[in-house]
């Protein structure tokens, strides 16, 4: 998937909105984008279009590997991101080939990662939503919070916080997740893959 080397990128972190849910599992694209926003140096801003908060900013160095980067954290509830993210990719002009969702993955063991581009939503409603709205063709970042306990029904699993042991290293899957994101759109999707793909 090729695009314009100077058109803008659109990371969206997927999550709830409020206190209530700000630690859940669910929201761990939130965290992520937090992360990036800091490391811009930068506060989320709510957007005068979209139901969304953003942070326009660069990630990589002084130079051509420089990118234009609009962080978005949709503030509707996770199985409508769809609206907001096409919204923002609408009035930034942005290709799909450099929109990016960073959510959590059932199918993956926690604090894994996996960077892919298209494919299935594997029945996560944010992505579902999104997919709707912009077809599959978006780069996703994909950080495994593994499968619920016994029978733990799904739900109830990605919208509790996580658990105490989970903490201790949240942090660092974090920053890494953070840093997977900078390299998918400093260097590319490939290198980033070959990196980050746990």
């Amino acid at each position: 998937m090729t695009t314009d080397a100077g058109a803008p990128w659109l990371v969206a972190g997927l999550g709830n909105p409020g206190p209530e849910y700000a630690a859940n599992r669910h929201n761990v694209g939130f965290m992520v984008a937090d992360l990036l926003a800091e490391r811009m140096g930068a506060r989320f801003k709510r957007h005068g279009k979209a139901h969304a908060q953003v942070v326009e900013g660069r990630i990589g160095p002084p130079g051509p590997a420089n990118r234009r980067v609009i962080l978005a954290k949709p503030m509707s509830f996770m199985n409508v991101s769809g609206g907001p993210v096409t919204a923002l990719r609408e009035f930034y002009k942005v290709p799909v080939g450099n929109v990016v969702a960073v959510h959590d993955e059932l199918d993956i063991d926690y604090g894994m990662l996996r960077l892919k581009s298209g494919g299935g939503d594997n029945g996560h409603n944010g992505l579902k939503s999104i997919t709707r709205s912009l077809g599959s063709d978006y780069h996703r970042v994909r950080f495994g919070i593994g499968r619920p306990p016994g029978r733990m029904p799904v739900a109830d699993f990605v919208l509790k916080d996580f658990s105490s042991a989970e903490r201790k290293e949240l942090d660092y899957f974090v920053d890494r997740a953070a840093d997977a994101v900078e390299a998918l759109v400093i260097e590319g999707l490939e290198r980033a893959q070959s990196a980050y793909n746990s």
